[in-house]
């Protein structure tokens, strides 16, 4: 026995109507009775597609402002009748219910009119009923009933009709799971902004969805298998960029490019940020982003290679001919002018991405982490230290310039991964420790790195001699501290609170370094 279903009869109701027209034209070609309501019936005769009003074939007129228009049987028992059940069949003859073969509907637009920042009751108005019960009930009935919920899915629909003279099991049941994660995310969708209307970070039951925007090849390892999803939230970045140019983006090129540009988008002056393996390898703003790149580059020149850079400028020529010159995975900004593009694209291996914005760093958000047999959230590090803020811990109170300096190595701190130290010098990363086990030997990572840039540069003397440390944690002990000022720090930027604080200040006063805290710390795990 074929699984091929006949479609005699269809249910169009969409909101977005891309492609609805040609649908419904070919629905028509093949004889299929069209049943419609409101914008979408208007739509399709005016198309001069024969369209009959679902209150019409229900019997049943729309009422309370459309709240209700297909939650009758007529609708519900069309849909969900079994065809195999000579029990169903004889029920729905006797109360002249005809079956439904087709549904394609999508939603009501709530997602895009909470984006826009609608008032409360217009939101309430785009929450669609009748929609997701129409969806749920031809899913469920996905034997014998196709069910169609984007626009996307009417091509392989009409080919198959085209094909076969109807839509088989296989096709109908992908389109009954599409069906099920459509409505699952709408009501995901709508149980988060009224949490948040509520003023609930954490509900007692939290969801979230997202849409598949790419199948990756593996993802950290080739072992492993990997999707990129987004959540709607259209904040500027990995997931809104336009690539231009490139290879396919893989899951790890996705993750550092993203810890890039998150980075880039602290700093209002221009600034580059290189990341490798998710971590800064150079920081730096200056006049223009060339100059910031030579600034950053010099903190660390072995690391770049191979890495990511994002700028929080249009990208020019003068920027794009050094970041060229050597091997890069990943560059993403805001923009970039077309000499630069031409520069790019003599690297055909290069991925350029193109956001038209940047983030804004002080947004809320939510953050995620999968751990066995659950996940944690928390609200993303919006955290941001101000000079006012800053309490003077030492005898010698840091400069202007070593202020900046602190401020800056702060904020970067804020991007790498703990156990961090960022040394700073002139608004650029001079060394860079991250994720050790302990504070000290992140200290001395940064040290022995200054050093081996200023070798590599020909340069006389550690890059760090003279520059400012940032740790993103209280130092437990001197011994970290004493490791800064034996690289030749002047000014120390912590958030302070450990027991052994005195025993950390006496060290600084010691050296003759200045020191601040913050009070807030940047744990990056």
């Amino acid at each position: 026995m074929s699984d091929i279903v006949p479609i005699r009869r269809a249910l169009l109701s969409v909101s977005d109507k891309t492609g609805l027209v040609e649908f419904g034209r070919f629905l028509a070609a093949q004889r299929v009775e069209i049943l419609s309501t409101g914008g979408t019936a208007k739509a399709l005769r005016e198309a001069g597609v024969p369209v009959k009003d679902v209150s019409e074939h229900t019997g049943v007129p729309e009422m309370l402002d459309g709240r209700v228009k297909t939650l009758v049987p007529q609708v519900h028992g069309g849909l969900l009748f079994r065809r195999d059940l000579a029990e169903h069949r004889a029920q729905v003859e006797a109360h002249g219910i005809a079956p439904i073969d087709l549904v394609a509907v999508n939603l009501y637009p709530f997602e895009a009119t909470v984006a826009q920042g609608a008032a409360f009751n217009d939101c309430i108005e785009n929450i669609d009923i009748g929609g997701p019960a129409m969806i749920r009930s031809a899913a469920k009935n996905h034997a014998h009933v196709a069910v169609l919920t984007e626009p996307g899915d009417f091509a392989a629909v009409q080919a198959e009709m085209a094909a076969q003279g109807g839509t088989t099991l296989a096709t109908r049941k992908r389109l009954a799971a599409a069906a099920y994660a459509r409505t699952a995310a709408y009501d995901s969708a709508i149980s988060r902004w009224f949490a948040g209307e509520l003023g609930e970070t954490f509900p007692p039951r939290l969801s979230f969805a997202g849409v598949l925007k790419q199948g990756l090849r593996y993802g950290e390892n080739p072992h492993q298998q990997a999707g990129f999803y987004l959540d709607g939230s259209q904040r500027p970045g990995i997931a809104t960029a336009r690539q231009v140019q490139g290879k396919e983006l893989s899951y790890n090129n996705i993750n550092d490019t993203d810890a890039a540009f998150e980075c880039v988008a602290e700093f209002a002056e221009p600034a580059i940020v290189i990341v490798k393996h998710a971590n800064p390898c150079g920081v730096a703003v200056a006049q223009d982003l060339s100059a910031a790149w030579d600034a950053a580059f010099l903190c660390d020149p072995v690391s770049p290679f191979g890495g990511i850079v994002a700028a929080n400028r249009v990208l020019d020529a003068a920027a794009a001919e050094k970041i060229a010159a050597i091997f890069t995975e990943v560059v993403i900004a805001p923009d970039a002018d077309d000499a630069a593009k031409a520069i790019f694209a003599k690297k055909k291996n290069l991925r350029l991405l193109l956001t038209g914005g940047l983030p804004d760093p002080a947004a809320p958000g939510l953050a995620f982490r999968s751990v066995a047999g659950g996940f944690l959230a928390q609200t993303r590090d919006a955290g941001r230290v101000a000079a006012e803020g800053l309490k003077v811990v030492t005898q010698r109170a840091p400069t202007a310039a070593e202020l900046a300096d602190l401020l800056f190595a702060f904020r970067v701190c804020k991007h790498v991964k703990s156990n961090a130290i960022v040394y700073a010098k002139g608004q650029a990363t001079v060394g860079i420790g991250a994720g050790q086990m302990n504070r000290v030997e992140s200290s001395r990572i940064a040290a022995w790195k200054s050093e081996a840039a200023a070798r590599a540069a020909g340069l006389p003397e550690p890059l760090a001699k003279g520059s400012v440390v940032a740790s993103d944690a209280f130092f437990p002990f001197a011994d970290g501290l004493e490791t800064a000022a034996a690289a030749g720090v002047t000014a120390v930027i912590q958030p302070g609170g450990s027991i052994r604080d005195a025993e950390v200040i006496a060290a600084a006063d010691k050296a003759g370094l200045a020191m601040v805290f913050t009070g807030m710390r940047h744990f990056r795990h």
